[in-house]
């Protein structure tokens, strides 16, 4: 092997080994996610309920509810309790390697050496946001929506 295709072989892995552990934010936050998840938002309550809409078709759009009770006069009332945390980590860090061939040759006899120097930094910051969405929906004596109310918040 020669000196030069030595050299290239150290800094295909020193590049490889910097490259290799990294993954983005979007990445991290799939791996921690199902492929498929629903929020409930307000948006899909206002899109999806509606005035005389039978409860099984409720069931279908928004889920199971949280709570189930009924009123004073035995009619159903669905009550759905959301509550979400989000924490948010926002990491960097940087730091590297160098690998410094130095070498010389004065007649028969030569001589190579290899220095390293290193350095690290890192920074970062997070975020936590709760959300809660309460939902009660109001049924009448055939079993449809008579009517809903809905309150979110965000703190």
């Amino acid at each position: 092997m020669t000196p030069s295709s030595k050299i290239n072989s150290m800094v295909i892995m020193i590049a490889l080994s910097i490259v290799s552990g990294c993954m983005s934010a979007s990445q991290h936050y799939q791996e921690t996610h199902g492929a498929y998840e629903r929020k409930m938002t307000v948006g899909i309550v206002q899109k999806e309920v509606r005035k005389g809409m039978p409860a099984a078709e409720v069931a279908v759009a928004l889920g199971s509810p949280n709570i189930v009770t009924t009123d004073d006069k035995g009619r159903e009332v669905w009550v759905y309790d959301k509550i979400s945390t989000d924490v948010t980590y926002s990491n960097s860090s940087g730091g590297g390697g160098a690998a410094l061939l130095i070498g010389g040759a004065s007649g028969d006899t030569g001589g190579a050496g290899i220095g390293y120097g290193n350095y690290n930094q890192s920074a970062g910051a997070r975020s936590k946001t709760q959300r809660t969405l309460t939902v009660v929906i109001k049924y009448d004596d055939q079993k449809r929506v008579r009517d809903f109310a809905y309150h979110s918040s965000r703190f």
